[in-house]
């Protein structure tokens, strides 16, 4: 079965300056990251998934599987509010070629363990066993937090493969990895802020969204926690978390990334609406800590 492995970023997704998607931007970053990188998380938080309609989201899955050439998996991202629209984004995904796909909790109303169960349980069943189902545990996007007993039973008794736990708690983290990762499921780290302690506890996958402009340093560092080179690893975790401190120049993770992608002239796009770039001063002092640190 297939399970996560190694760095596998939450790709921001470009848009054009009037709102539009940008497909050839989409390219771009894809053909720079399917070297450098094991995989891709479409259609997330970073990837704006939430933003945009479901033939948005369709269109983003089939450039990106298209682009990457079967290179690295993609993993797309299929959560909505709803069973019916989340059903409809597995089946295409899978049907152009996702190796997994993944979904938060049913957002903007709060649901309990059942209804959760009942939206996991449409997803699997739509996915018939042609790839995984992962759950994409986001508290702060989803709304609400699932506990252990509702991911067991999404588990055991749904037939979910998977975890992204973005949660941002070891502990959490941890009693994962002790009591639900096995052959039959995957648990993937949801952030590079604390990869050095996932991988000591034996997660085997995380997913940065640095990554994005700078896969290098995060590749790195996922081959320095994997040898068990863990005082190497221990350095470059405190680079990369000041990377992340550099990040909240632009208010947000996911708006620098944008901005860290033209200063790295990787590709120039824009955020959706209402999200607002970042300002020419913002992009200035991010470049400056940058060249401080000789990431460029």
């Amino acid at each position: 079965m297939f399970q996560m492995y190694g760095v596998v970023p939450p790709m921001c997704t470009p848009f054009k300056e009037n709102g539009e998607l940008d497909v050839d931007s989409l390219k771009e970053l894809v053909t720079f990251l399917r070297d450098r990188v094991n995989g891709l998380f479409i259609c997330g938080s970073y990837g704006g998934g939430a933003l945009m309609t479901e033939e948005e989201r369709k269109k983003v899955t089939e450039v990106t599987i298209d682009t990457v050439q079967g290179k690295i998996p993609v993993i797309v991202h299929v959560g909505t509010a709803d069973s019916l629209s989340a059903s409809r984004l597995t089946d295409h995904a899978i049907n152009a070629g996702a190796a997994a796909v993944a979904a938060v909790g049913p957002y903007y109303f709060k649901h309990g363990k059942d209804r959760i169960c009942n939206y996991f349980d449409a997803l699997v069943k739509m996915a018939r066993d042609r790839a995984p189902v992962y759950v994409y545990n986001n508290t702060q996007f989803q709304g609400y937090t699932m506990d252990l007993a509702t991911v067991k039973e999404l588990k055991e008794k749904v037939g979910v493969r998977g975890v992204k736990d973005a949660t941002f708690d070891i502990q959490t983290m941890a009693t994962y990895l002790r009591l639900l990762k096995d052959d039959t499921f995957d648990v993937a780290l949801g952030t590079e802020a604390m990869w050095l302690s996932a991988c000591v506890l034996g997660c085997r996958a995380f997913i940065p969204g640095i990554a994005n402009a700078f896969p290098e340093i995060c590749g790195t560092m996922f081959q320095q926690g994997i040898s068990g080179d863990y005082e190497a690893c221990r350095k470059t975790q405190f680079e990369v978390n000041e990377m992340r401190q550099i990040m909240y120049l632009a208010k947000s993770t996911q708006l620098a990334i944008y901005a860290m992608l033209e200063i790295r002239g990787i590709t120039k796009c824009y955020p959706r609406a209402p999200f607002i770039p970042a300002t020419e001063e913002e992009k200035n002092m991010i470049r400056l800590r940058l060249k401080e640190l000789g990431l460029i």
